[in-house]
């Protein structure tokens, strides 16, 4: 399998969905239909955390992604994480969370996480976290923190 990528983005825009499409373009992947995946890590891939996919493929071809979006209409914040933890023997499982405060999704992150991990029979030894957060006066904003399987393929 090829590797996985942690990518992000923020960005204002006059709509909600507006912000949220250019935070897309800041982190690469605005030009892929998102399939969102759960939230377990395959043993094989490498995680790479790149702020910026590459050419992961010809645009309107599906890309699978576990996700977090965060977008706050004007005067508010907003905040989105990922976090990661991952076995000894390589399968792992992301979280994903969104919310207001930088602190607190990376807590709620920290806490799944180790729900997550007391839910399975495996040695972790690693664990990531990567937040980003929005805001704007004037206009929406959008935080997104994605973690991409692979490259792009066709949707049909």
């Amino acid at each position: 399998m090829s590797t996985i990528r942690v990518v992000w983005g923020t960005a204002t825009g006059p709509t909600a969905l507006a912000a949220y499409d250019a935070a897309l373009a800041e982190a690469g992947v605005h030009n892929y239909n998102l399939i969102s995946l759960s939230s377990v890590i395959p043993a094989e891939p490498a995680i790479e955390v790149t702020g910026t996919a590459p050419d992961l493929g010809p645009p309107g071809e599906a890309l699978e992604v576990v996700q977090s979006s965060a977008t706050a209409s004007p005067g508010e914040r907003g905040a989105a994480g990922v976090g990661w933890a991952r076995s000894e023997d390589g399968p792992g499982i992301f979280y994903e969370v969104d919310g207001t405060s930088e602190d607190a999704v990376r807590m709620e992150i920290r806490e799944g996480l180790a729900a997550g991990r007391d839910l399975r029979d495996w040695e972790f030894v690693e664990e990531n976290v990567y937040v980003e957060s929005a805001s704007d006066d004037a206009e929406y904003a959008s935080a997104v923190v994605l973690a991409t399987y692979g490259e792009s393929h066709p949707v049909v």
